[in-house]
């Protein structure tokens, strides 16, 4: 590292993530976030044994957790989620963008340059997954510590809240005719079955082409094939209810 350039004298020490990276309490928040990397201890269980005396009871699996791969500082995860939050960035673009800035890197505790990733994008969920619910609250509440020492924020501003009830618009199907006649066919497909009658055709292979090919043609403004397509649907769900009004007709007139 001797023959290296350190970041500080790489970077603008008066950018904004430089001056925070001084402000924010990272050993407080290591401590806080610590315990829920700590090896834990394994009870063990007790099993049955047997020796020259006879039944032993003995203690399979009591032992401290053993050493695994060795775990990414914590101040490193914990800077690479508030990066995350801050630019809301993806895990994926979140560590190419990381290897990429100077910045960013002095930020999370490096001296130096590193060109490759800082870990794996899967690692970041699971180190929000370890910390849980509290440890995301600890990290919230350093930063709103760290931006009211700053004077970025007045805690008169923390006295009231504001709820943006925006309803985001969700992945709604229309209920157009192609795909209730669809949905219909389906169900009585599967109440024939329920009830014991067995059809001739129930039309699946079919009734799923139609389908598509309807959502196709509505997207395609082709109006005529689209109305080919949900009259041969109307005449597949008439075909399987007139099959199912016979054989409930023969069933009852038998009994």
């Amino acid at each position: 590292d001797f023959f290296r350039s350190r970041l500080d004298q790489m970077i603008d020490l008066r950018h904004p993530l430089v001056v925070l990276a001084s402000r924010i309490p990272w050993t407080q928040i290591e401590a806080a976030l610590a315990p829920a990397f700590a090896r834990k201890h394994r009870e063990g269980q007790v099993i049955e044994g047997t020796d020259l005396f006879g039944t032993t009871l003995e203690i399979a699996g009591s032992s401290v957790s053993m050493a695994g791969r060795p775990r990414l500082p914590i101040r490193l995860m914990a800077a690479l989620l508030y990066l995350k939050h801050a630019f809301n960035l993806s895990d994926e673009e979140l560590v190419v963008r990381w290897s990429e800035n100077v910045v960013w890197q002095f930020f999370s505790g490096l001296d130096y340059y590193t060109p490759t990733l800082p870990c794996d994008a899967t690692q970041i969920g699971r180190f929000r997954t370890a910390i849980g619910e509290a440890g995301v609250e600890e990290l919230l509440k350093a930063t709103i510590d760290t931006a009211v020492a700053t004077k970025a924020v007045r805690p008169v501003e923390f006295e009231r809240v504001i709820v943006d009830s925006t309803v985001q618009e969700k992945a709604i199907a229309h209920p157009v005719d192609s795909r209730l006649l669809e949905i219909a066919r389906a169900k009585v497909v599967q109440a024939a079955k329920s009830a014991g009658i067995a059809l001739k055709q129930t039309f699946i292979k079919e009734g799923r082409e139609l389908r598509r090919k309807a959502g196709g043609y509505a997207h395609a403004k082709q109006f005529k094939r689209l109305r080919r397509t949900v009259k041969r649907q109307r005449t597949i769900l008439g075909i399987v209810l007139r099959e199912i009004k016979r054989k409930l007709t023969t069933a009852t007139a038998q009994s």
